[in-house]
């Protein structure tokens, strides 16, 4: 199969026909094999009918219906789950996104050879002040962060070689950082496509302000996870250790000029706190790394790796 598409979707009943016809025309002009998968995160309206309804006059539309709201990134893991294309394209079901961007994405995995193409809606049909600014700061700080330079890193129309997806995981408010994560797996080759940005012709936005403390929350989670998961000792032993060594090096400075001065008690004076809350925090710094190790050594999945290739002329 040559596209799998998929659609995560809440509450889109009136988009969900126009969007399906609309796909389905894209696919047929350039002699696509392909699927469409849409993904009914708990909606309360009449998606899911819509969906079986599309469904039963397509097969090449199939859909997944959560038992209630799981958020984008559960929709989307399930979605990488289900496909069988050898290019995934994700949009939103909001017809923001347009399908006559495929076959340009499609292109570029399988000619350019990008193993992610991220949209970038460079003019915006949206608030300017509650929108397009944070998602300006929003990207900035991601971009610094970490290293993927990305205009629009959150932009739901996105391309994906399959062996992407099927190596990554995603939750939480993770879909945000779907680039990072592919990259910090090993996925180097990351464009980017400026692509079209519809007004929106139906509903309403279903994500808040709070998505911005979600995912400055799940950014810091994806980088220690990448970074220390299979180590934790590296980070926690290490700031233990720093610490014990400052509050032990300030203890025995201060023993030091007792022993030599007598001017003062160690316990009058409010650095000797300072110094024991240091070497405290170290030792449970130390203990929380060394907990962290023995975890992650029991984990089922500890020796697990992601090989691209196998070379063995024997066999």
């Amino acid at each position: 199969m040559d596209i799998s598409v998929i659609v995560p979707l809440k509450n889109e009943e009136e988009s969900l026909p126009e969007l399906a016809a609309w796909i389905d025309r894209v696919m047929k002009e350039h002699q696509y094999s392909y699927e469409v998968w849409m993904i009914d995160d708990g909606s309360t309206d009449n998606s899911w009918d819509i969906i079986q309804q599309l469904a039963a006059a397509n097969p090449n539309v199939k859909g997944i219906k959560f038992q209630r709201n799981y958020g984008k990134s559960a929709a989307l893991n399930e979605g990488f789950r289900a496909a069988h294309g050898d290019v995934i394209i994700t949009m939103d079901a909001d017809l923001q996104d347009s399908p006559d961007e495929i076959p340009e994405l499609y292109r570029m995995i399988k000619e350019d050879g990008y193993d992610l193409v991220s949209g970038w809606k460079k003019k915006r049909h949206d608030n300017a002040v509650t929108k397009n600014l944070p998602s300006k700061l929003y990207n900035y700080t991601t971009t610094r962060m970490s290293g993927v330079r990305l205009h629009d890193m959150n932009c739901g129309l996105k391309s994906y070689r399959r062996k992407v997806i099927k190596s990554i995981e995603v939750y939480g408010e993770m879909h945000r950082y779907i680039p990072v994560i592919a990259k910090w797996n090993g996925f180097r080759k990351i464009g980017e496509k400026v692509v079209e940005h519809r007004a929106r012709k139906y509903g309403t936005s279903k994500f808040g302000l709070e998505r911005f403390i979600n995912g400055f929350l799940d950014l810091a989670s994806i980088m220690f996870i990448s970074k220390f998961g299979k180590r934790p000792m590296h980070l926690f032993g290490a700031l233990g250790t720093l610490s014990f060594i400052l509050g032990f090096g300030i203890a025995l400075y201060l023993a030091i000029e007792k022993i030599i001065y007598s001017q003062y008690k160690m316990t009058e004076r409010p650095i000797f706190y300072l110094a024991l809350l240091a070497m405290i925090i170290g030792s449970q710094l130390f203990l929380t790394g060394f907990i962290g190790e023995l975890v992650t050594r029991n984990a089922p999945e500890r020796n697990e790796y992601l090989v691209e290739t196998i070379l063995d002329r024997t066999k």
